[in-house]
Formats: C-alpha cells, sequence, structure tokens
C-alpha cells in the first residue's frame, strides 16, 4: 500500500512539476527576421509532352523586411543554359511557412512566373522551397517537380 501511494504521490508531483516549469517560448518566424541575403541551389525537372526535362540553377537572392523578393539565377534546362533575373514577393507565416511569387526574366523578356511553397528552418537561415507552379508568358501551365534549397550567404545576416 505504501508502494502504491507514493508512486501516485511521485506521479502527481512530476505532472505539477511539468505545469509548473515555463515552457519553453516558441519562436516563430517573421518578415523582419527572414530579411537577408541567400544562395540557393534549384534542381527537379520540368514535364513536356515529350517527356520529363531536367533543370539545375544556382542564384543569389534578397529578402526584405516588406516581403519583396530579388535576385539572379543561372540555369540549365535540358542543357539549355541562360542567365535570369527575378523580382517578385514573399510571405512569412509564424509556423515558418509561406509563399514566394516569383517573375523571371532572361535579357529583359519574361520568360515565367513561379509559385513556391516554402518553410524557413535553422533559425530562418535556411529555407526549402517547392515548386507549386510555373506558368509562361502565355498563360500556359507547365507541371513541374522542382526543389529549391536555400542558405544565407552570411550567418551573422539575420541573427
Amino acid at each position: 500500500m505504501k508502494r502504491t501511494i507514493f508512486s501516485s504521490f511521485g506521479g502527481a508531483i512530476f505532472l505539477v512539476s511539468l505545469m509548473i516549469v515555463p515552457v519553453a517560448s516558441a519562436r516563430s518566424c517573421s518578415l523582419t527576421d527572414s530579411a537577408g541575403n541567400y544562395g540557393f541551389t534549384l534542381t527537379g525537372v520540368v514535364i513536356l509532352g515529350t517527356g520529363p526535362v531536367p533543370i539545375a540553377a544556382v542564384g543569389r537572392a534578397a529578402l526584405d523586411a516588406a516581403g519583396n523578393a530579388s535576385g539572379t539565377e543561372s540555369r540549365s534546362v535540358g542543357g539549355s543554359f541562360a542567365d535570369e533575373a527575378f523580382t517578385g514577393t514573399y510571405t512569412v507565416n509564424p509556423d515558418c511557412t509561406g509563399t514566394a511569387n516569383l517573375v523571371f526574366y532572361e535579357s529583359g523578356q519574361l520568360v515565367r512566373t513561379s509559385v513556391l511553397s516554402i518553410v524557413f528552418d535553422n533559425n530562418e537561415r535556411e529555407i526549402r522551397m517547392v515548386q507549386k507552379s510555373l506558368q509562361l508568358p502565355n498563360g500556359a501551365f507547365l507541371p513541374v517537380v522542382i526543389t529549391v534549397e536555400v542558405r544565407r550567404i552570411f550567418t551573422e545576416d539575420g541573427d
């Protein structure tokens, strides 16, 4: 009987201590904390009527605290190389998810509009993305399977 009382008492104290110990503050993400300069790598495929075509790119992106994004990208689609620039907007939710809407240009000509789902991690030093849609200037949508890994260029940027 003493063992049962002691076990129950110990369990009760443990539960009470869990309620008293301050819960670690859940950190949330924000536009302000995500602002900075990033480098990225993009890989995947665009699916054409003739089949999948591989895509790869590297680039730089600047995100500001107002939700604006801009940058440059060197990309290869099926072996065809181009240098591009992009502008757009991004959102950040408190749970560190968000969306990016980007417009890409090659030599000043619109080449596509992309929408990406994003997740910030590592204290907003890294971003993971998957492309939701790719729209051509003529309004056509191309199916894609593209992921992007992004890292801050300077670790002290945004600390």
